[in-house]
């Protein structure tokens, strides 16, 4: 039997800000870094960049920009994609994160010793405080 992999991180918010305010906080370097981590970020379909983290220097590649809708990256070498999407609803923005391209479940993230599932799992925590606190502070202040 086929192990399923391990599901999506998909985080939705609505800020009290307009659209193209939160498209720069997630679609600019200097966007990004107010809330997430430092990078070199660019939108542009095809760059490659790197986010730091406390832990790592990780490699990323833009994969879509649909401004001020859509933009879309890999992130590191585990095959992650993460995609935030923005809707324009009644002056406000609907802000949708999702983390995708997990594996096995029980397949180890190399080089530490926890699962896919376990590190979905603390990720999930992160991304949570990340859209609720970080980005909505950055994006509504």
């Amino acid at each position: 039997m086929m192990s399923q992999n391990v599901q999506e991180i998909r985080k939705q918010a609505v800020f009290n800000a307009p659209i193209k305010k939160v498209w720069k906080a997630v679609a600019t370097a200097e966007g990004i870094e107010s809330w997430f981590m430092p990078n070199d970020f660019q939108p542009v379909e095809g760059h490659e960049f790197v986010i730091e983290s406390q832990y790592e220097t990780s490699r990323c590649k833009v994969l879509k920009v649909d401004e001020p809708h859509e933009v879309s990256f890999t992130w590191g070498e585990q095959g992650w994609v993460v995609t935030f999407t923005l809707k324009e609803v009644d002056g406000k923005t609907e802000f949708t994160l999702v983390h995708s391209g997990w594996g096995d479940p029980d397949e180890l993230m190399r080089p530490t010793t926890r699962t896919q599932q376990d590190v979905r799992d603390t990720m999930n925590g992160g991304w949570e405080k990340l859209v609720d606190r970080a980005l909505r502070k950055a994006v509504e202040n």
